[in-house]
């Protein structure tokens, strides 16, 4: 009995190795690719604050390599990357500088998310008021929504009607206000699921800026996100009496809330009466049901909704075979999801962030280690750098599994692309690495993560500390404590963030 089970298994991973090997999975970077990866990492590995970056980009960056997009892709890795916000800045003020360089809106609203995810206000302000001064034309109302996310997320309510006042009568001053703006503003709040704050903000403005059906389908979403289905048709109904029509938006947050809860039935009989109401569904409408399949169980299902979308004359996106996939994967049937991600090749669909990621934990439950590695070496060969919650995922798994090998080795790939990994991936590494006694690798890892300008933890902070007393590296400790001292004199720490002994 335990040969014949062992046999299964070999054969359904044999199968499974089948499957991947099918794809050609080697992707090969081209010069700008390289270009842009080359000065991405230049500024990640430039030491912070000894020394100004200005310099060294004047010396890596030929005159005529600064043009719009190549700076747009540079930010972009640079966002990805989790780079220091304040070294973003300074290479697009470098860039801003060079006389033959012309400005997009794009590099300048990546420039704004990189400051104001890490909380860098003050910085993010004196930003739009260059770009204010310098070129008015870039502002636009991604990034209001960019400076005023960030601010309801991490700032009060009051600081957060202060922001948009300032943006108005400040930032804006030549323009006038109107629904668009009002609806950043509600979204703002509703994607923080603060819908005490956007309802009362809708309840004191809606007067001033008149509400569309985006209005009320940003407030339907935060409710959704928020409550669930109960709060969903209520707010659903108080819209229908306040005279506005659904769309096809309004019925896909409905449907959504359904299948959340794994009400199937629901969200099929919302599906058909949106029809009934002749309002189109759309690619995301049915991709919403397809997940909604997916948690039901219900492969057949997801099946055949996936199949609807050729048939009303839409094209499946890659969202759309996310959900399928997503779904193959809660029913296990993990043999038919790699053979999925290889359909998704062939037609030049691609994959994501999302492909890998709904890939990987179908693996973990499904396969284990040896499997899940064999797909990890895959993305790597592709030149695929996965987004944080990934990187976690990962780190987090090789290092529960005893395979601490892939972990430094997902880290080291990370800085060579040039990437700063987050501080709950060094935390993982750092646990893993200490517990098997491995503390000059734990201290390697700390200490480029402080070199690149990024904060470690507390939490690692203490544990290596711990253990480098206890085998007498004092100045390994003492040099922890120089690079701490040094970066929290230009980036005071939050909360969680270590703090040197004096």
């Amino acid at each position: 009995m335990l040969f014949l089970i062992q046999t299964n298994k070999f054969q359904i991973h044999r199968n499974l190795n089948i499957a991947f090997k099918q794809t050609s999975w080697f992707h090969c970077l081209s010069e700008t690719d390289v270009a842009i990866e080359r000065i991405a990492t230049v500024i990640n590995d430039h030491p912070f604050p000894d020394k100004r970056l200005h310099s060294t980009l004047r010396r890596e960056i030929p005159p005529g390599v600064l043009s719009t997009t190549f700076v747009e892709n540079v930010l972009g890795h640079l966002f990805g990357a989790h780079s220091n916000g304040i070294k973003a800045y300074e290479f697009f003020r470098f860039c801003l500088c060079q006389p033959h360089y012309v400005p997009s809106s794009d590099a300048f609203e990546k420039t704004l998310h990189i400051l104001t995810r890490m909380r860098y206000f003050d910085k993010a302000w004196e930003l739009m008021g260059t770009i204010r001064d310098k070129h008015p034309i870039l502002l636009t109302l991604k990034s209001i929504s960019i400076m005023i996310s960030r601010i309801a997320k991490f700032q009060s309510y009051e600081e957060t009607l202060e922001a948009f006042q300032r943006m108005e009568k400040g930032i804006f001053s030549g323009k006038q206000f109107g629904s668009e703006e009002f609806n950043i503003l509600l979204r703002a709040f509703s994607t923080q699921r603060q819908m005490k704050e956007a309802r009362s903000v809708f309840n004191k403005l809606h007067t001033r800026f008149s509400p569309n059906t985006k209005t009320l389908n940003i407030l339907l979403l935060g409710f959704k996100e928020s409550g669930g289905v109960t709060s969903v048709e209520l707010f659903y109904h108080e819209m229908i009496k306040r005279g506005f029509k659904p769309n096809s938006v309004t019925y896909s947050i409905r449907i959504d809330a359904y299948c959340k809860k794994g009400y199937l039935g629901d969200a099929l009989r919302l599906f058909e009466e949106m029809e009934q109401c002749k309002i189109m569904p759309t690619v995301e409408t049915i991709t919403t049901l397809i997940h909604g399949a997916g948690i039901a169980r219900n492969v057949t299902k997801a099946k055949e909704c996936f199949d609807e979308i050729s048939k009303r004359n839409l094209k499946a996106d890659i969202g759309a075979y996310n959900a399928l996939l997503s779904s193959l994967l809660q029913c296990k049937d993990v043999k038919s999801a790699a053979a999925l991600m290889n359909e998704m090749e062939d037609k030049n669909i691609g994959l994501d962030n999302v492909t890998y990621h709904t890939m990987f934990l179908g693996l973990m439950r499904s396969y284990g280690i040896a499997a899940l590695s064999e797909l990890y070496q895959k993305m790597i060969e592709r030149n695929f750098v996965p987004k944080t919650r990934t990187i976690v995922m990962l780190m987090k798994y090789f290092c529960e599994n005893q395979r601490l090998d892939l972990g430094v080795n997902l880290w080291s790939y990370l800085l060579e692309k040039g990437h700063c990994p987050h501080s709950h991936a060094l935390d993982l590494l750092v646990t893993g690495l200490c517990s098997r006694g491995r503390f000059e690798e734990a201290y390697d890892c700390s200490k480029q993560m402080l070199e690149r300008g990024r904060h470690m933890s507390e939490l690692s902070y203490r544990m290596l500390e711990r253990y480098l007393l206890q085998i007498g590296q004092m100045d390994k400790l003492q040099n922890l404590d120089k690079l701490i001292r040094r970066l929290q004199a230009t980036l005071p720490p939050s909360r969680g963030h270590a703090n040197a002994n004096s």
